[in-house]
């Protein structure tokens, strides 16, 4: 049987030194598909890299969280702003305003269609569309994803779903079930499995191993890990406060071994536009 393995690498045109990284992961390694964030300091590079990358598959990375500002004003999205016209810097406050009813969809539709029109003037396909750390597990923020998916023609949409313990793990599960659930009645294609929300910023040699090998236990045919790869040093990650070990998730997506272990488990590599033909 042969099973399908999408490898994503996430904040692709965060800085300079991650769009190096990704194209670095897909020429030398096993990336094969990655996500950009419009609202990035370095979209302009990340374009460039991805119209010379015929083979990397392009998705956009939705965000309403993080360092960088928003592509509209506070005015025309007054809800998904603090005062100073920046987003949140978590996903906790977007779930802590959402459960209090203080985040307007139209506001969440505005700003993500400004950030998919971004992406898709690139000039390449789209494959999918995700959301930066996971937003759109959220109810409200998955209801504009599932219909902007379907109104741009985008196939497919991220399923992330977690493996911990405690209520952190059972809450993310829950949503993602319900966001399964959303996906199918829309039609939307996605993965059946997933890993890289528990290993994020931390997915070196041994994590990716392991986390490969737990998919291959679950018997799903197609799934997905989610990587975070960087430049050790670079100085523009600096303002980032994520503890995230970049280098060494680039390392492991160009190290031999992570191929070798791929073919051993049974995987080819594809993106999310190879789903239709997943058995």
């Amino acid at each position: 049987m042969s099973r399908l393995l999408v490898v994503n690498a996430d904040d692709m045109g965060l800085t300079p030194g991650v769009c190096r990284a990704v194209h670095r992961g897909h020429a030398e390694g096993v990336v094969t598909s990655t996500s950009v964030l419009a609202v990035g300091a370095a979209f302009d590079e990340a374009a460039a890299v991805l119209r010379s990358s015929a083979q990397l598959a392009v998705g956009a990375h939705l965000a309403i969280v993080g360092e960088d500002r928003p592509l509209l004003s506070a005015a025309e999205i007054p809800t998904l702003v603090g005062r100073d016209g920046h987003f949140p810097l978590s996903y906790r406050t977007v779930v802590a305003r959402g459960a209090a009813g203080r985040i307007d969809p139209d506001d969440v539709r505005r700003e993500f269609t400004a950030q998919l029109q971004r992406v898709a003037g690139i000039g390449v396909p789209l494959t999918h569309l995700d959301t930066h750390q996971h937003t759109h597990l959220w109810p409200a923020v998955a209801g504009v994803v599932v219909e902007l998916a379907g109104a741009h023609g985008v196939p497919a949409v991220r399923l992330p779903t977690s493996r911990r313990r405690g209520p952190v793990g059972l809450g993310v599960r829950l949503l993602s079930r319900r966001l399964r659930d959303r996906l199918q009645r829309a039609g939307l294609r996605t993965t059946e499995d997933y890993a890289g929300l528990d290993e994020s910023g931390a997915l070196d040699e041994a994590r990716f191993a392991g986390a490969l090998r737990r998919l291959a236990r679950s018997g799903a045919t197609s799934a997905e890990i989610n990587s975070h790869p960087g430049e050790a040093g670079e100085a523009a990650l600096g303002r980032f406060e994520w503890g995230f070990r970049w280098a060494d998730e680039l390392a492991m997506l160009t190290a031999p071994a992570t191929r070798e272990l791929i073919d051993r488990l049974g995987y080819r590599l594809g993106s999310f536009a190879d789903l239709a033909g997943a058995r």
